[in-house]
């Protein structure tokens, strides 16, 4: 039977609430602790240069190794401001990570501020969800854009252009081919690693039905297979095998992954959900495991219809990097779980995003008419930006929209007659072709997507024009996300971050928090004043 991308979507997208959940939320947290890489946005080939608790919110409890010597990120290099004359076209793929903000989250929380390459700003203001209409007829997600003055510099504007996935259906639910692929090495041995992973997966596999099946495959000196692959009815045999885990030896990482990927194919439902669930520090140091090898192991399952999702633990040695990398060459999310409130929020509250995808390979490229617009920047996304003629190219790979996900991206602009004090950068060489603009046209957004099942991709265009507003006149949606991203550029101390400050953030966000029933947006306003105390 085949089934489409709103039978997907229903099935994971509705929340979970009930007086056991949370008493289980309530014990167990006592007892836890707490890419595609492409060179630039240019349309030429050369490169442009240069913890949510449900009610009061109480951070993790911090780990005694303070200094994070071993964890691993992977260096980020700013946009610039791009001439729009020069450069018109900027492509990307989206990114619907969430690991950065949970990982920002926990040093702060430690009284620490995070490393710069560590703040990923894309994945901070795709932490939250935010009000975008739902998708109409068959289209998989609805595109929403807005334009208002950029709060850090009233002379520039500021583009949002907001990606809403469908969360609505009721019948054809497809069953779930999943098989949980978990580090117990040594490495592992923390409270906020291997326990916590094993109380986190147990909330995930309380929503399976019988329809779905969990195999489990462990990993340390060498890979096993825990649990054979076995429907999701079987709760007490499937939550017993993770209660008996304990960590121990070296990380034999990539002969796990090997295995984990071979019991999928033999388990492999053609209309169904078919994923391995990677839950790891990251820490690959043994066996055939190095970043090439793996990548192309992955990218070959993913091929054939197995995707990988990524759920990262502790502290210390963590690798974000190559986690980060490994789950967007998967066709998954990458996930850190920094205590059981944030496994709630990925597994259970959001489960849908997590586990199936409505649209897949989805790039952005924007147009830009340099008769409104004099330079560009595109904030965040700088491990996802792709060449112009990538946007094209269905062979591309891009990133993956999870059913309910919301995905949102922001670019300041500064206007044509406005005052330009950016630092100068070199046009690329030979005449670059510029779209056709009506004339109140700041800009065109274009997207294309593959549904699920398809190898073609189909195209959106949206037309966007300014109509002038001021910051405070913008949706909560806007002034949100925003602030947001004036805040990990603040943290970051970045050189585009204007006349913004921690105070100025905590007041942006506080006007425009809108409607939080889980918490999460309270929860960012307490991080915001816990970073003020940060040296």
């Amino acid at each position: 039977m085949q089934h489409t991308y709103r039978s997907l979507a229903q099935r994971y997208s509705r929340p979970i609430y009930g007086l056991s959940t949370l008493v289980l939320l309530t014990a167990l947290t006592a007892c836890s602790s707490s890419q595609t890489s492409g060179s630039d946005s240019a349309p030429s080939s050369q490169a442009p240069p240069a913890q949510v608790q449900i009610e009061a919110g109480a951070p993790p409890i911090p780990n005694p190794d303070a200094q994070q010597t071993g964890e691993e990120y992977n260096p980020i290099q700013e946009n610039p401001f791009l001439r729009a004359n020069a450069y018109p076209l900027s492509t990307f793929g989206i990114d619907v990570d969430t690991a950065a903000y949970s990982n920002v989250r926990r040093f702060i929380n430690q009284g620490q501020r995070p490393p710069k390459d560590a703040i990923r700003i894309e994945e901070l203001i795709n932490y939250f969800s935010y009000a975008y209409p739902q998708p109409k007829g068959e289209q998989p997600f609805s595109v929403t854009t807005e334009v208002a003055a950029a709060p850090w510099n009233p002379q520039h504007r500021l583009v949002q252009i907001g990606l809403q996935g469908q969360r609505l259906s009721t019948e054809n639910l497809p069953p779930s081919n999943l098989v949980f692929l978990l580090d117990v090495s040594g490495s592992m041995n923390a409270p906020n690693k291997l326990p916590l992973l094993k109380s986190s997966l147990q909330l995930m596999v309380n929503e399976l039905n019988a329809n779905d099946r969990v195999a489990i495959v462990v990993y340390a000196g060498s890979a096993g297979l825990v649990l054979p692959s076995t429907p999701g009815s079987q709760k007490a045999k499937i939550l017993g095998a993770i209660d008996q885990l304990e960590a121990g030896g070296s990380t034999a990482g990539g002969e796990g992954i090997e295995l984990a990927y071979k019991v999928a194919q033999e388990q492999f439902i053609r209309s169904g959900n078919n994923r391995v669930i990677l839950a790891t520090d990251g820490d690959f140091n043994v066996g055939p495991s190095s970043d090439a090898e793996l990548v192309e192991l992955i990218e070959q399952k993913r091929e054939k219809g197995v995707f990988l999702t990524v759920l990262g633990f502790g502290q210390g040695n963590l690798k974000d990097a190559k986690m980060e990398q490994i789950a967007n060459k998967g066709n998954g999310q990458f996930a850190y779980i920094d205590s059981l409130l944030e496994a709630k929020k990925a597994l259970v509250t959001e489960l849908g995003g997590t586990l199936v995808a409505i649209a897949k390979d989805v790039k952005i490229q924007v147009a830009f008419n340099p008769k409104q617009v004099q330079r560009y920047r595109l904030i965040g996304y700088e491990n996802r930006l792709l060449q112009s003629q990538d946007f094209e190219d269905d062979r591309k790979d891009a990133g993956e929209l999870g059913a309910g996900h919301t995905v949102t991206a922001l670019y300041e602009i500064i206007p044509s007659g406005v005052q330009d004090d950016s630092p100068a950068i070199e046009p690329p060489s030979g005449e670059q072709p510029l779209p056709t603009f009506q004339s109140n046209e700041l800009l065109q957004v274009n997207l294309r997507y593959k549904l699920p099942q398809q190898n073609e991709s189909q195209l959106i265009t949206q037309s966007v024009t300014d109509q002038g507003l001021t910051f405070d006149k913008a949706s909560t949606n806007l002034r949100f996300s925003a602030a947001v991203a004036a805040f990990g550029m603040v943290l970051r101390e970045s050189a585009h971050k204007g006349n913004a400050t921690l105070a100025q953030v905590q007041a942006w966000a506080t006007q425009a928090q809108g409607p939080d029933l889980e918490g999460y947006r309270a929860e960012f306003l307490r991080l915001v004043e816990k970073s003020k105390t940060l040296s």
